[in-house]
């Protein structure tokens, strides 16, 4: 009877079927190192560890992290993830990788950017709370009774959201307000959330060697300072005052002004505006509005808010902006960047190198925001990738001209280089793509680099403008001041070496593959050739002195001098001729 091999199906379920026992068991490793690490850390009522000791605050976290274990396997991580699987584990895994995945979709530099754009379609799907939890809430932020502060609340919330809910109310002096009430318990449930994000970031590498783990650690500190930030209501109550005194010249542009005293840790209390979203295009010129205006307003003052006061709302989306009576409202101010004077004289020189097509300047630009890899970058490489992205880009007129393509190429560059850029430039960044894709219907004979570009040219008056200058020549100077004392420095620390014998020189030379055995192979050229021109003289010498024997009418000794010279002078001719055609042909 014949024996029946098994088939290719019974190989490859096989193998699955390992792969998949392998998967779990690493999963279940790196749970359990977890789990015994927070063991490690338990201590005893007399100082000494306790191991037996658990709080109800451990168990909640070991539920938590029993739930983020079978989400994560449920996508199987492990052999890749779609941008579509991705976005939707974030939102089954809750709020808290929710925030951490709309932080992703900001940065470029680290993923690439077809998961940058799926993941700017992250929501979180919470339930709204419903209103005794809105009163008691906010009975809890007041030691007084709302209903001496409060005139109304509306049961119908105006928006929900995984941090915060936002009613509309009456104050009992009249005032028609918005109040955002944080969620019970949020701060404690997200500070859960990423301390567990930080072990799983910690211990993921050691369990996962050889899979490409995304190294989160930057973005989960980011989180975490987004987090501290997000849900201090406090911050944002500051963030729409110092909106309000930026713009207070600008009849235009406005935000709802906070009413301090109402506000605390966990509410904000703020005008309410009613007025047509400007994604409403048809409502607005149906009201008489032009929207090429809009448009060019908002643009020219979103470059304001970034080149002049540095302060900048980091997400203008179409739900954070209202019409009303001619003026354009920024909602929603929870989330803010800030440009430092010197980021914003580099960006300024950025935008005016991607309009005059100059690559040159475009690299300076992008270094002065390097936050490492500036000193090692290939500075011919660097500058010969920005030649092939003005190039694509820059024959387009500015009115043709992409933000976002250009953005994603300038910052795929800049990763390929291996320059890091600070979150505050790749957060600007996005918001300029979320603002070109704002107005991309508003807009309908220009672009956005078009009006930045107009607004730098037209800033302030002649003595604003010199005072500029001024002040980026003595900037300029001190850095030169600074580079010459540190080259001076630099020298004498050389010098000490040198005297000493420990200074060590390592050739670089265009060209060749190993500059020392070039080298080496010269100055053995060079020793032949001195010694075949001291047989050559010194045979000479000989034969003029008659010495005896002689063959040929010269002497023995000079012959054989003549002869050896002879060859000596030919090898290194024919080495030469040789070498040379070697490198011809490679």
């Amino acid at each position: 009877m014949e024996r029946s091999e098994p088939s290719d199906n019974t190989d490859t379920t096989s193998r699955a079927s390992v792969d998949s026992q392998e998967e779990t068991d690493a999963y279940d490793n790196m749970f359990q190192a977890i789990e015994n690490e927070e063991y490690d850390q338990t201590i005893g009522l007399r100082g000494g560890r306790y191991t037996t000791y658990r709080t109800g605050a451990w168990q909640g976290r070991l539920k938590r992290m029993h739930e983020i274990f079978s989400v994560v396997r449920k996508y199987d991580i492990m052999h890749g993830m779609t941008p579509v699987t991705l976005r939707r584990m974030l939102e089954e895994l809750g709020p808290t990788f929710v925030k951490a995945g709309q932080i992703l979709s900001m940065r470029s530099e680290i993923l690439p950017e077809p998961f940058c754009q799926e993941l700017s379609k992250l929501q979180a799907n919470v339930i709204p709370m419903d209103r005794e939890t809105v009163l008691s809430s906010l009975r809890a932020e007041y030691a007084i009774p709302i209903e001496d502060l409060f005139d109304a609340i509306d049961d119908v919330p105006l928006g929900s959201a995984s941090i915060a809910q936002v009613h509309r109310a009456r104050l009992i002096t009249g005032e028609d307000v918005a109040i955002k009430i944080q969620r019970p318990h949020v701060q404690e449930t997200m500070a859960q959330d990423i301390d567990i994000m930080r072990r799983l970031a910690r211990y993921a590498d050691r369990f996962f060697p050889d899979t490409q783990v995304l190294d989160l650690g930057s973005v989960i500190e980011e989180l975490w300072h987004s987090f501290r930030e997000e849900t201090d209501f406090l911050v944002e109550a500051r963030n729409l005052a110092e909106f309000r005194r930026d713009n207070a010249n600008i009849r235009y542009v406005g935000c709802p002004k906070p009413y301090l005293k109402l506000c605390t840790l966990h509410v904000v209390v703020m005008d309410y505006i009613e007025g047509i979203p400007i994604s409403h295009t048809a409502q607005l010129i149906a009201e008489g509005y032009d929207l090429n205006e809009i448009g060019t307003k908002l643009v020219d003052n979103y470059t304001q808010q970034m080149l002049d006061s540095g302060f900048f709302h980091a997400d203008p989306h179409p739900g954070n902006l209202i019409i009303k009576g001619g003026k354009i409202y920024f909602i929603d101010l929870g989330m803010m960047g800030r440009l430092s004077s010197t980021d914003r004289a580099a960006l300024r020189d950025m935008v005016t190198a991607v309009a005059l097509r100059d690559s040159a300047d475009l690299k300076d630009g992008l270094l002065e925001f390097a936050v490492s890899g500036a000193d090692e970058v290939d500075h011919a490489q660097l500058l010969s990738s920005l030649d092939e992205i003005i190039e694509k880009f820059g024959n387009a007129d500015l009115k043709d001209f992409d933000m976002g393509a250009f953005v994603n190429a300038l910052f795929t560059m800049a990763r390929r280089c291996g320059i890091e850029l600070p979150s505050n430039v790749t957060m600007l960044a996005r918001s300029l793509v979320t603002l070109e894709g704002t107005v991309n219907d508003f807009l309908s004979d220009t672009s956005i680099i078009q009006i930045i570009r107009t607004h730098i040219r037209t800033q302030g008056s002649l003595g604003d403008l010199t005072k500029q200058e001024a002040k980026t020549y003595a900037q300029e100077l001190e850095r030169a001041s600074h580079g010459l004392l540190q080259a001076a420095g630099d020298a004498g620390l050389a010098s000490k070496m040198l005297t000493r014998g420990q200074l060590r020189m390592i050739l670089d030379l265009s060209g060749t593959k190993s500059p020392i055995a070039d080298l080496s192979h010269a100055a053995d050229r060079l020793t032949m050739g001195i010694v075949a021109a001291g047989l050559f003289i010194g045979s000479s010498i000989i034969y003029y002195a008659r010495i005896q024997p002689v063959i040929f009418g010269i002497p023995i000794i000079g012959f054989v001098g003549f002869f050896i010279a002879l060859f000596l002078g030919l090898w290194i001719v024919f080495n030469i001729i040789k070498e040379h055609k070697r490198d011809h042909h490679s």
